[in-house]
């Protein structure tokens, strides 16, 4: 799928798509597959960036996935909601964070730092 066609779906199948995309991102991520998390990191980001335009619906979908049992969707979705539930990404991204460090978890800890810190461009 390509980042354009993110806008011709429904909510629901953006968000399975997000989920899917996120999730595999953080497995191949924290199995130093860089390359190939590179590539999924474009697709996530554009499906983040679309949900956030998709107003309450979409946001209520991505409280949901902090719980998600893939670390990698549960820090897409907390990296999605810093800017609308800022509370329960922050505790997200807390959780992520902790040990054993993974390539994830110092992402998490980064992101984490940067928001805090003011320093996280946030998209609009």
């Amino acid at each position: 799928m390509k980042t354009q066609d993110l806008k011709v779906l429904g909510t629901e199948e953006l968000i399975a798509r997000f989920r899917e995309v996120s999730a595999r991102h953080g497995r191949l991520l924290n199995a130093r597959d860089i390359r190939a998390a590179n590539k999924d990191y474009l697709l996530a980001a554009a499906a983040r960036k679309e949900l956030r335009t998709r107003g309450p619906d979409a946001e209520k979908c991505l409280l949901v996935l902090l719980t998600d049992p893939e670390p990698g969707t549960r820090y897409w979705a907390a990296t999605a909601a810093l800017g609308f539930a800022p509370s329960e990404a922050e505790r997200a991204l807390a959780l992520l964070a902790e040990p054993p460090p993974t390539l994830l978890s110092v992402s998490a800890a980064m992101t984490l730092d940067a928001w805090k810190n003011g320093t996280l461009p946030l998209e609009e």
